[in-house]
């Protein structure tokens, strides 16, 4: 899953995420969603998350539930 449809995104999902300052690299930051930002139900960057360490960034993978 590539985490361009809002629907396969919830909170408390462990997800890889692209922060803005690592946009030009793609490193991926790995984290567990809080809130999700995007209202569109579709993105082609990647939905827009807030995880539960204050990082917001893209959703590029989908690791599935925490724990």
């Amino acid at each position: 899953m590539t985490g361009q449809e809002r629907q396969q995104i919830s909170a408390g999902l462990e997800v890889g995420i692209v922060l803005k300052a690592d946009q030009r690299t793609g490193h991926i930051t790995r984290g567990i969603v809080a809130d999700i930002l995007t209202k569109s139900p579709f993105h082609p960057h990647g939905i827009k998350v807030r995880l539960t360490d204050g990082q917001v960034g893209r959703v590029k993978e989908i690791y599935g539930r925490a724990g």
